[in-house]
């Protein structure tokens, strides 16, 4: 039997349904965010990263940088194996105080990624809780959903944001165990959870709540704890889920709760017990971006400038932009080949990278550039990105808006 033949006739279905991911070669090169170099076959090209999650460039500040290497140089690189078995190295555990800190928990925890710390948090939290039913934002990540569907329970999918809907659920369940699992920023709509009327439902009706703030934390709130803190309901929500590889810089993921919940999740999680712990020098540098963020506001108002100001150069420029109150800034194409050729085109022609968002990440028909401003994206290359973007439009033959004479 030919077994290749099942797996070339999958990767021909992704080509022909033009959603076959091809991934760039890029070298970030510290000091010099967002500019990087582009490995191609015809050989290196400096290129602008306007995509990256590294939201407030904290990969390669300073600080971060200087505790990661003393840490290796000190420590070593690995962490010798499962936390069961190699012990806890000491900076993991200073970074889950410095986790629990900020979320304002008695207790938090550490996973090697934050998909694996949804995955896993969500679905060893509801297998503990006898006839737990989970209601689900239909918008949730991916990870939030396998966490969900490897929980085994009932689940329940209300409609995006709509609390209306979500409270009609929770009144059909009755007393029974619900955990409401929702997002505070949706990463490809930029748009936010309603976080506290989520909470006062789950108070009325007897709920837990897990929150993911994955793309809110380090950006948001006086201390960069998320979204939560910025609207004072932090104190209000039973878990809060965020990621370290984004704003902090560095590597994985967590939850924080209270210390009850946490050793639980300790105890029972397979994606916890049977797999290495994070290096000591990734855990340092993660506490080194997570201390800075909580007393530097520099980075965090730096970027929503940066943000409004990319909004509205490419709103006056015709471009498409999908409103957001956040820094996620969605340009709409609707089209999975022309997003993928713009950003061909944007990189080849432009030298600026932006990723094509296409399904099953977003609907089919809603495919979209999603662009990520950080810190360091200054007015040039601002502007820059609104001229190539227009000129890829007029090559691809996609609708401008009428345009405004300039940008303010």
């Amino acid at each position: 039997m030919n077994y290749d033949r099942f797996f070339a006739d999958a990767l021909g279905r992704l080509h022909d349904e033009r959603r076959y991911r091809v991934f760039a070669e890029l070298e970030r090169v510290a000091g010099r965010f967002p500019h990087a170099i582009w490995h191609t076959p015809q050989g290196p090209r400096d290129v602008v990263i306007w995509c990256s999650n590294d939201y407030l460039g904290m990969g390669q500040h300073p600080k971060v940088i200087g505790a990661m290497v003393e840490t290796a140089t000190r420590m070593g690189t690995g962490a010798g194996g499962t936390r069961n078995i190699a012990g806890t190295n000491f900076p993991l555990v200073a970074l889950e105080r410095e986790l629990a800190d900020l979320h304002g928990k008695d207790s938090a925890l550490v996973f090697t990624s934050g998909y694996v710390s949804n995955e896993t948090g969500i679905s060893t939290i509801a297998r503990l809780i006898p006839n737990c039913l989970i209601l689900s934002d239909a918008y949730n990540h991916n990870s939030m959903i396998a966490g969900i569907r490897n929980a085994g329970c009932d689940k329940q999918i209300f409609r995006h944001n709509d609390m209306a809907h979500l409270e009609e659920l929770l009144i059909a369940a009755g007393d029974r165990p619900k955990l409401i699992a929702f997002e505070s920023i949706y990463s490809m709509d930029g748009d936010v959870g309603p976080i506290n009327t989520i909470c006062d439902l789950a108070e009325r009706y007897g709920a837990l709540t897990y929150l993911d703030e994955v793309h809110a934390v380090g950006m948001y709130g006086p201390r960069g704890a998320g979204i939560a803190e910025r609207d004072g309901a932090m104190h209000r929500v039973d878990v809060i889920e965020g990621t370290l590889g984004k704003a902090f810089g560095a590597l994985g993921g967590y939850i924080a709760a209270n210390s009850t919940l946490c050793d639980a999740v300790r105890s029972y999680a397979p994606g916890f017990i049977f797999t290495t712990a994070l290096p000591p020098a990734v855990c340092a540098a993660a506490t080194a971006a997570i201390r800075h963020l909580k007393t530097s506001t520099w980075e965090r108002e730096r970027h929503q400038d940066r943000a409004a100001r990319l909004k509205s150069v490419l709103t006056m420029a015709g471009l498409p932009v999908m409103e957001t109150p956040t820094h996620i800034v969605p340009v709409m194409v609707g089209d999975a080949e022309k997003c993928k050729a713009a950003s061909d085109l944007l990189l080849n022609e432009h030298g600026i990278y932006i990723q094509p968002i296409n399904y099953p990440t977003v609907p089919a028909g809603t495919e979209r550039l999603r662009i990520a401003p950080s810190p360091y994206h200054d007015d040039g290359l601002i502007d820059a990105l609104a001229g190539a973007m227009v000129d890829v439009w007029e090559k691809l033959g996609m609708p401008l808006k009428q345009r405004s004479l300039a940008a303010e």
